[in-house]
């Protein structure tokens, strides 16, 4: 049969990430590439106990449920948010198939084919690839260590009149930066100027190693001083705090907005699965969430400074990197002129794999930067990983591949 697929198929791009880890399947490859939360960490007892008190009360738990989620649950996330200076309903809730969901559905109930979307450079990855589904136009705003540029960001909605700005402020995909309070202010005040929707993605919020310093989202400065709707939609995601097979998620929004999320997701999928959702609020309920956090924040902090040593004992020339606050990942810039896609195929033979930073650009790609991710190995793991990544750069730099 000739198959005559959708022209939409067009807008899909492999996830570069993906194809990745297809190379370490069933290899002795040590994968600092995707973006995986340390299994150790999932609450495994906890989790079992409440999916049999979820089970214990009766068959609901295994029924159909609300497009909209769980109501339990989401009364119980809304008094979580409400202690992070995000005020909303359980009506201004949706709880989807993780926060992927999220940037999927608003795209289809918001954003049509020509619509222009401003993005952070560089910026996650698999939103690109969402929003190249749609048939968007992709246009990033220069950014540093602070987030979008501001100026920048002025011209560039001034040029393009965008419907849309997607951002990960806090410990970001993939450079790990965390936006000054005066650049989350600023989003929110130009884009309430000139009617643009914020989409907030917060996956790594929770992932915080300097405890005391205080990250507000961009949702919470909003102050509902204007007739409209809260010009930011936010979401989340029980992924990286408790485990990513739940496959759950939330996003935070106008009233409008939520309603509109839930028609595109009852043709999508009807809902999320009911088990989760109730296993997720009789965890919340029984287990103390808080303290589990508290106990993954600093093994990853550890982790992170360990692979921070091990990148300054290698005292590569030209090579540039810095510590996150926070998340899950290392962005790691190298000397101009190299291409890190040709350094992870040497990566690769000696049994490392990471993610090159070209993957991560909307458009005019980058190829002299790479993601390297520190939660997934333990220590053992993580030096022999940069081991391996060590007789790699020197072999890239004895091709002289690694010069100016």
């Amino acid at each position: 049969m000739e198959y005559r697929f959708s022209k939409t198929l067009e807008g899909f791009q492999s996830s570069a990430v993906r194809e990745i880890l297809k190379l370490t399947q069933g290899k002795s490859i040590i994968s600092f590439a995707g973006g995986l939360p340390a299994a150790e960490h999932f609450p495994l007892q906890a989790v079992g106990e409440a999916a049999n008190r979820a089970l214990a009360q009766g068959a609901s738990a295994l029924q159909y449920g609300l497009t909209e989620g769980y109501l339990p649950l989401r009364e119980t996330m809304t008094k979580r948010m409400a202690g992070k200076g995000m005020n909303v309903k359980p009506e201004e809730m949706i709880l989807t198939t993780g926060s992927q969901q999220v940037i999927d559905l608003l795209s289809r109930v918001y954003i049509d084919p020509g619509d222009v979307i401003l993005v952070e450079r560089p910026t996650y990855l698999a939103a690109i690839q969402v929003f190249q589904a749609r048939g968007a136009q992709i246009v990033s705003v220069e950014s540093d260590r602070d987030g979008m540029k501001l100026d920048d960001l002025a011209a560039k909605i001034a040029q393009y009149a965008p419907k849309m700005v997607y951002v990960t402020p806090t410990f970001s995909n993939p450079a790990g930066k965390v936006w000054s309070l005066e650049r989350r202010k600023g989003l929110l005040e130009q884009c309430l100027k000139a009617n643009v929707l914020i989409l907030e993605d917060d996956p790594y919020g929770e992932l915080q190693f300097d405890g005391g310093e205080r990250y507000p989202s961009i949702f919470s400065l909003y102050d509902g001083g204007q007739a409209a709707g809260n010009p930011v939609v936010y979401t989340s995601t029980f992924s990286k705090i408790v485990a990513p097979g739940l496959r759950t998620g939330w996003a935070l929004g106008d009233v409008e907005v939520i309603r509109n999320i839930a028609k595109a997701k009852q043709a999508a999928d009807l809902q999320s699965s009911t088990m989760d959702q109730m296993t997720l609020h009789q965890l919340l309920e029984h287990f103390d969430i808080d303290q589990h956090i508290g106990v993954i924040q600093a093994d990853y902090k550890g982790r992170m400074k360990l692979m921070a040593s091990l990148l300054a004992e290698q005292n590569w020339e030209g090579v540039e990197w810095s510590e996150p606050k926070g998340g899950m990942f290392f962005w790691v810039e190298l000397p101009e002129g190299a291409k890190a896609e040709d350094l992870l195929k040497l990566a690769v033979e000696e049994g490392v794999a990471f993610v090159p930073g070209s993957s991560f650009y909307a458009g005019n790609p980058v190829h002299n930067t790479m993601r390297l991710n520190f939660t997934h190995s333990d220590n053992d793991t993580l030096r022999l990983g940069m081991q391996r990544l060590a007789t790699a750069m020197q072999k890239y730099q004895a091709a002289g591949r690694m010069s100016r």
